[in-house]
C-alpha cells in the first residue's frame, strides 16, 4: 500500500507532462528544422527553436496547432478557396490563436 501511495504523485506529474507534451516527435523535429533553416543552423538556434516549439506545445493542443497550420497554408491560396479561408471569422480566430502563441514563443525563446 505504501508503494501505491508513493506512485500517485509520480503518476499525476507524468500525466501533467503528457498533457503538455502531446506533439509527436516528428512534428517537433519538423518545426525545429524549418526554424533553423530560417534563422540559422547553429547550436544556439537549435536551443531557441526547440524552446519555441516547447512553448507552442504548452499553450496550444496539437490538434488545434495542426488545424491552424492548415488554415495558415490555405489562407495563402489564390482564388475561391483562398478567399473562403480569408473570409471566415472562425478560421481567422484559429489563425489569431496560432499567431498569439508564436509571438509568446518568440518572446520567451528569442
Amino acid at each position: 500500500m505504501k508503494i501505491a501511495g508513493a506512485c500517485i504523485p509520480i503518476l499525476a506529474a507524468s500525466l501533467a507532462v503528457a498533457g503538455t507534451n502531446d506533439y509527436p516527435t516528428e512534428a517537433r523535429a519538423d518545426y525545429v528544422f524549418v526554424c533553423m533553416k530560417t534563422n540559422g543552423e547553429t547550436p544556439e538556434m537549435l536551443r531557441r527553436c526547440s524552446c519555441s516549439i516547447d512553448v507552442i506545445a504548452s499553450l496550444l493542443p496539437y490538434d488545434r496547432y495542426v488545424a491552424a497550420q492548415t488554415v495558415a497554408s490555405m489562407n495563402q491560396a489564390r482564388g475561391q478557396i483562398g478567399t473562403m479561408f480569408r473570409a471566415s471569422e472562425q478560421l481567422k480566430a484559429m489563425l489569431a490563436d496560432l499567431h498569439r502563441v508564436e509571438a509568446e514563443a518568440e518572446i520567451r525563446c528569442f
